[in-house]
């Protein structure tokens, strides 16, 4: 199995709609339509084989705000492996590419992990976001008090994180904001 890299735009509709059922599938049913909104747009990472899309993950721009200035950040959304095939390294070899992109076009990279992804991304250097978490919404500045502590950061090779001293402010976007 080969990890492939390209944008969403590379991927034509059949493609998609199987990165999508596979993400559906792997998150059993707790993968919503803004989930995969917010999948889309930037640089796809995946592997597939004979019964499809084995592994994928994404990274999108995003500019949150750090002390004043707008940040280049790359997200990482839509991580997930097709359930047959779990604990085999597809998660850490998607995250390898997506690094990679992280690395050429970006600041750093962030992700918000669940409870079961957290260690993949712990044990391949990223760091919880120690920092205040905050977005700018339709009412202005709002804390995300409850994504605290389960956002990840990892700085591109080279750089490093901001300071968490001051918040982040990231973008509104529907559904989950992190």
């Amino acid at each position: 199995m080969t990890l492939r890299i390209a944008p969403t735009r590379e991927l034509g509709a059949a493609r998609l709609r199987s990165v999508r059922e596979m993400l559906d599938s792997a998150f059993a049913g707790d993968f919503s339509d803004d989930d995969w909104e917010h999948t889309l747009g930037g640089v796809h990472a995946w592997i597939e084989d004979e019964r499809g899309i084995a592994a994928h993950g994404a990274v999108v721009p995003r500019g949150p705000r750090h002390r004043g200035r707008s940040l280049r950040v790359g997200y990482v959304e839509g991580v997930a492996v097709r359930e047959d095939l779990r604990r085999r390294g597809l998660g850490g070899a998607v995250m390898a590419g997506l690094e990679r992109v992280i690395d050429g076009a970006y600041a750093f990279g962030a992700l918000s992990a669940s409870d079961e992804g957290a260690a993949l991304y712990r044990a391949r250097g990223w760091r919880v976001w120690e920092g205040r978490l905050e977005a700018l919404g339709p009412e202005g500045v709002v804390r995300l008090a409850e994504d605290e502590g389960s956002v990840f950061l990892r700085p591109a090779e080279g750089r490093a994180l901001p300071d968490p001293a001051a918040p982040l402010v990231f973008d509104w976007r529907d559904g989950d904001v992190m």
